[in-house]
């Protein structure tokens, strides 16, 4: 069994909605044809380099899959038949590869993927814990230049104002 890597290009005008049946087609494929999906990750909207089908962005996603050459031909055939895949690529990562290690690799990344999501989680509680045991500032008796009202600043501005002596012209 081959491990592969296959790269496509969704129409970026498609919702969540309308994109995930491609993806449940490719699970249901992989899985009729005795393959094992190792990651679907997406990479999300990007710029093309050139307009495809008068499209000038598109969704990215890359398929790490393990499988045979039937299986890669049967993915290919689903691209060039629905249209709302826009190009795509499909590289082979190992010629030999041991399913066992594959699955071991996966549980591994889905154990680091949970312990990143308890740190996080304990970190926002530690934020959120952080700023409820700070205390709350206490007013001054001396309001600030901004909380003044309209008439004290009226009054201030009449205080720093200073008349200056008018230049009178001499007619000659």
């Amino acid at each position: 069994m081959r491990r592969y890597e296959t790269i496509f290009i969704v129409d970026n005008d498609l919702s969540e909605e309308e994109r995930s049946p491609i993806f449940e087609k490719l699970k249901d494929l992989i899985q009729q044809h005795n393959g094992l999906q190792v990651m679907v990750d997406e990479w999300g909207t990007k710029r093309l380099a050139y307009e495809i089908k008068k499209k000038a962005r598109g969704y990215y996603v890359c398929l790490d899959y393990c499988g045979s050459g039937t299986l890669v031909d049967e993915i290919e055939r689903f691209f060039r038949i629905d249209d709302r895949v826009l190009k795509y690529m499909t590289v082979v990562l190992d010629k030999d590869v041991d399913i066992e290690n594959v699955k071991e690799e996966i549980a591994k990344a889905e154990e680091a993927k949970a312990a990143q999501a308890k740190t996080e989680e304990a970190k926002a509680e530690e934020a959120k814990a952080a700023q409820i045991d700070t205390p709350d500032v206490e007013p001054t008796d001396e309001p600030d230049a901004e909380s003044k009202t309209s008439e004290e600043q009226k009054d201030e501005t009449t205080e720093n104002e200073t008349t200056l002596p008018e230049n009178k012209v001499e007619e000659a």
